[in-house]
């Protein structure tokens, strides 16, 4: 058991994919979580090496990236998390390889959590259709002309896909992760 946090989470694997853009604390603070409650995690990118976070209105540090999308399978993780930030989701919505990661993850039925802008990977991954989703208010058109139901709350679970609306809502989004992660499948 580490100094803050539990064992709950040991022996599960979570993925973040992001890239440069990233909204610095939707990483660091699930990453931070995950891994005092006994979590493997690793940030999976488009390069190796580390990527840029983006600080609410300025660039902000540098993660180190774990693996690259092409060295993951779904089978090696038991959820993934999918950071907002204006940059990072549009940057990733581009890129089949994380297209296709994210829509197999998501009929998995592994828990798939996505907060503020991540959700455009849900919509580009085809996954939102029947689904109630929350994200950054922007999004709300995006997702529900993606066939999704939108509502404005901290926190919305609808099966294996978990989505949160901005920082302010990373608590619940945190502990909805470790919910779905600890809940018998």
């Amino acid at each position: 058991m580490s100094l803050f946090g539990t064992d709950k989470l040991k022996g599960k694997r979570v993925a973040i994919i992001a890239t440069d853009g990233f909204e610095q604390v939707e990483l660091t603070e699930p990453q931070k979580f995950l891994k005092n409650e006994g979590a493997e995690v690793e940030v999976v990118s488009l390069k190796s090496g580390s990527i840029k976070g983006w600080d609410m209105t300025d660039w902000g540090d540098k993660v180190d990236v774990d693996k690259t999308i092409d060295q993951v399978k779904v089978e090696d993780y038991d959820a993934l998390v999918l950071p907002g930030g204006q940059i990072n989701p549009d940057k990733l919505r581009l890129e089949p390889s994380v297209v296709d990661f994210v829509r197999e993850f998501a009929h998995s039925g592994k828990p798939l959590a996505a907060i503020c802008h991540g959700p455009w990977l849900l919509v580009e991954a085809d996954v939102v259709r029947g689904k109630h989703l929350t994200s950054w208010p922007s999004l709300k058109t995006d997702l529900r002309n993606a066939g999704a139901e939108w509502q404005d709350s901290e926190v919305v679970a609808d099966g294996n896909l978990i989505t949160s609306r901005k920082p302010d809502d990373l608590n619940a989004f945190n502990q909805k992760i470790e919910e779905l992660l600890t809940a018998p499948r």
